[in-house]
């Protein structure tokens, strides 16, 4: 890599989408290099399909020339994965913060197991990453146990890093910003 070329951040959001007090929101907003995954046309009828978030990344990636850095929150890492399976691109590395467990049950509110399946989700992919990568787990995660984040990190030849008990890292658990973000996204830069 060009030393002076600066990867581009791409920012690839949950389930969810679009958060306005979400730490990702914050920072697409404050760095000049950040793109966010946007899914074209609307998941408005396919909001669930993992296939059609899987093609949102790729149509995103191949519009970015040079290095990526991939940001990834709860599902958004579940779909990088699914993408890493089936395409290859110029990463450097990628944050993969909060992973949600999808082959458990989630708490009310979200998709049953049967729905994750029925979209694609599962099962969920296992394979090593062919770029670097840290896992930034919480120890009180309501999406997923401290365990099996840990075995999601092995399967993927990750870094783990323990960030304390930070909930599922979003607006209900506290974040707005979180800065700890543009720290782990300076150690995959070098």
């Amino acid at each position: 890599m060009n030393t002076q070329e600066k990867p581009t951040i791409l920012i690839v959001p949950g389930l969810r989408d679009h958060v306005a007090d979400h730490w990702q929101t914050h920072l697409e907003t404050k760095l000049s290099v950040a793109r966010k995954v946007v899914s074209v046309p609307p998941l408005e009828t396919d909001k669930l399909s993992c296939e059609a978030r899987v093609e949102a990344v790729e149509r995103t990636m191949r519009t970015i020339d040079g290095p990526v850095i991939v940001v990834a929150h709860s599902g958004g890492v579940v779909m990088l994965m699914h993408w890493a399976q089936k395409y290859a691109a110029d990463i450097q590395g990628a944050l993969l913060a909060a992973p949600p467990d999808f082959a458990a049950p989630l708490p009310p509110g979200y998709p049953a197991l049967e729905v994750l399946e029925a979209n694609g989700w599962l099962p969920m992919p296992s394979k090593i990453l062919p770029f670097r990568s840290i896992v930034a787990a919480s120890t009180n995660d309501p999406l997923a146990s401290l365990g099996s984040v840990e075995q999601m990190a092995r399967d993927w030849g990750s870094e783990l890093v323990n960030v304390g008990a930070v909930g599922h890292l979003n607006p209900a658990s506290g974040f707005g910003e979180w800065p700890q973000a543009e720290q782990f996204i300076q150690m995959l830069e070098h």
